[in-house]
Order: C-alpha cells, then structure tokens, then sequence
C-alpha cells in the first residue's frame, strides 16, 4: 500500500529497486488460537546487532514478565537487517532458528551501493499465525520506510513502523515536520476500527510531546499502566499505542538490558478478557 503522494512515485520506486523482496518464514509449530495473555514487543535491533536468541529466551522464561513464562507473543522490530551472504545475524536466519512465524519488508539497502546485496527494514516476528499482511510505503523523506501490517488469531492487527529522524539537509534538528508526515499518512491507512496495536521507533525526539506520537495518538491510546522511561539515551523514541476493548488489561514496560542494541525492548502484556 503507497501513501505517499503522487509526485514522490518515481523517488520511491528507484529506492524500491536496490532492496530484495519481502520475505514469510513459517513457524514449525503455528499456534492458530491465542490463549492467555498477549505479550507484544516494539524493538529497534540497530541493523542486526541485537540479540534477539537471548531476548526471546529471556521473554519466554519469564524474565521479563515477572517471572511468568510467556508462550503467546508478537515482536514489532526495526532496523532488522537481512544480508546477502548469509553474515551477522540476518533477520530471516534468526526467525527460522527460533520456530517462529515472520514477515520482514525491507526499507533500504544496506551499505554503499552495489558492494553488498544486504537489505534492512522492519520485520514482526510472532509465535502466533500471520494473516493479511501489509506493507505500507510511507512518504519519502531522507530515506525510504515500509510499516508492516498483519493480523494475528482473535482479530488483533498489528503495525510495526519507523518513522525517518532525518529530514534531507536539516538532519535530525528539523525532523520533527517529517515524522509527522509520515505518521499522518500511515494513520489514515490503519483499519479504523477493530483491535490494534501499533508499535516501533517513531524517532519522537520530543518524547509523549512529539508530533509524530500526539498525530498516532489521536487514533490510538497509550496503555494505563506505563513504564515511561527513555529507550535511547536520555530519549524516548519508541512508543506502543492500543485501540483495545476497555476489558482488556494493558500494562507497559521497558526492559532493563538493551541485548546489544541501542535502544531498549518495549513490552507489553495484553491480558484479554
């Protein structure tokens, strides 16, 4: 799906040309029905660099949950990186190795042009069967970025997205303007009604005040019960938002280890009713 308008067809298209193709990996043991709580995860891996092997096991033994082990969950990642021969920790090996169900869109390509055929972009990697998945092609500011949609067993659609920290020659001083941008366009793309999260690095360099979060902000909540720390540096960038039935519980926390990325895990328990 393009959101972007018209006249940024052409710019889009030439930065959609140096990527590969979107790629589904198949759990080896689908789960089809969602029982217990729901955990979702928004996560910027830093191309590659985080260990995602470590954090699942963390997320599954309960280390992160309160020592309650966790067999239900949905990961929201950004800046996954998926490379041409095989090296680091290519998204679509990783999804394979830990059984789970995956779709990756690449945004970009990754390293000086032709010297590589790796590719980055945003990924949601989940225990749970994906259906009706989306890409959504944002507008184009310094760089291309595709939000990626699916829906998981009992109706939740789900959204990871990156929003651009940068803005042509004004770099990240200025952005805020593009961000805001691109979060309109992918808001007027999201269902509008139905169960939803959506989470991701919104780059929102003024934290709950920025343009980006108050426009998704609009359509969606925060949860109740939040961890409102900063996930990079002194910044909170990334955000997870809800449109819930009123029933159901949310609560949010930061995990305290970044697993080798720049930015700390998001994580969210969902407890359905």
């Amino acid at each position: 799906m393009r959101v972007a308008p018209a006249g940024e067809a052409r710019a889009l298209d030439r930065l959609c040309a140096a990527v590969g193709p979107p790629a589904r990996i198949a759990a080896r043991q689908p789960q089809d029905v969602l029982t217990g709580p729901l955990v979702v995860v928004a996560w910027n891996t830093h191309i590659g660099t985080a260990d995602v092997d470590a954090f699942v096991a963390d997320l599954r033994a309960g280390r992160l949950t309160g020592a309650r082990p966790v067999s239900s969950f949905v990961l929201l990642l950004q800046e996954v990186f998926r490379a041409g021969d095989g090296a680091r920790r290519s998204i679509d090996v990783t999804a394979a190795r830990l059984g789970l169900n995956a779709v990756y869109v690449p945004s970009m390509h990754n390293g000086p042009p032709r010297a590589t055929n790796d590719d980055r972009g945003n990924a949601i990697l989940s225990t749970l069967a994906l259906s009706d998945v989306t890409a959504i092609e944002l507008p184009v500011e310094r760089q291309r970025r595709v939000a990626v949609e699916a829906t998981i067993p009992s109706g939740i659609r789900v959204v990871s997205t990156h929003f651009t920290n940068m803005v042509m020659h004004h770099l990240w001083l200025f952005s805020e303007p593009g961000r805001a941008r691109q979060a309109e366009a992918l808001a007027r793309a999201l269902p509008p009604q139905g169960s939803l999260v959506v989470g991701g690095d919104f780059n929102a360099w003024f934290g709950f005040h920025d343009a980006a979060y108050r426009t998704l902000a609009r359509q969606l909540r925060p949860a109740p019960d939040q961890d409102r720390r900063p996930t990079f540096g002194p910044l909170r960038l990334d955000h997870l938002l809800f449109r819930v039935p009123a029933s159901w519980r949310v609560t949010v926390r930061r995990a305290d280890d970044r697993y080798g990325s720049d930015h700390y895990p998001l994580i969210a328990i969902i407890e359905l009713s």
